[in-house]
């Protein structure tokens, strides 16, 4: 396997990660060791994570004081991360913020919309956009304004719209239809603003929306 990069210099690594690929791991064949074995360099590990079933950008540090800086600027919202999601019919608005508590249940690894705040529950913030539907699928554009847990997932799904192949929160079998498609965020070095795009790939459901995806990327990535 082998890990197409975006940008790569000594702090930082940018690269589009496969579906099935654990961003993190204790010892197992995760994403740092792919990318130690192929360009033959050690990295710490990703600067933030990106669930399993999920594909797309990630921002991987070079060093320990990389590693802090960026989680330093991410834990101060200096980070901007747009996804796009399949999901099983469609809003009732074509754009609209969803709010909702969370609560991420570690032993069962997975999270529960509630409706009061106590120990261990936090807010999750999101925005979306549809742009397009078919066959009963509606391609979204989402907007991450929190990074809880299964965040994306959860919310859609607690409104009768799980994401397509996502057995977990009700999407059924099949190929999860997440991905990270857009990354801005401050070089730890130097404090650039630097900004990534990357589209899905060609296979299903992706490829009903095919059509969506010959336009510039600034015509299917929302920017709020």
């Amino acid at each position: 396997m082998r890990i197409e990069l975006l940008y790569s210099d000594p702090a930082l690594l940018v690269c589009v990660k496969p579906a099935g690929v654990l961003s993190q791991s204790d010892g197992a064949m995760d994403l740092s060791s792919i990318l130690k074995a192929q360009e033959k360099r050690t990295f710490a590990q990703p600067a933030h994570r990106l669930d399993r079933e999920a594909g797309g950008l990630v921002a991987v540090a070079g060093t320990q004081w990389a590693a802090a800086a960026l989680s330093d600027s991410l834990a101060a919202g200096q980070w901007e991360k747009t996804y796009l999601a399949v999901v099983r019919g469609s809003p009732e608005l074509p754009e609209d913020e969803l709010r909702d508590l969370l609560f991420h249940d570690v032993r069962r690894n997975k999270t529960y919309v509630v409706v009061r705040p106590r120990r261990g529950v936090r807010e999750a913030v999101l925005c979306y956009r549809a742009l397009a539907q078919q066959d009963g699928l509606t391609l979204l554009s989402v907007k991450l304004l929190t990074g809880r847990t299964h965040q994306i997932r959860v919310q859609f799904s607690s409104r009768g719209m799980p994401l397509q192949g996502d057995g977990r929160y009700g999407g059924g079998s099949g190929p999860l239809a997440l991905w990270s498609a857009r990354l801005s965020l401050p070089h730890p070095g130097t404090g650039e603003r630097m900004t990534f795009c990357a589209p899905p790939p060609d296979d299903s459901p992706w490829d009903l929306f095919s059509d969506v995806f010959t336009e510039k990327p600034t015509d299917w990535l929302m920017t709020i």
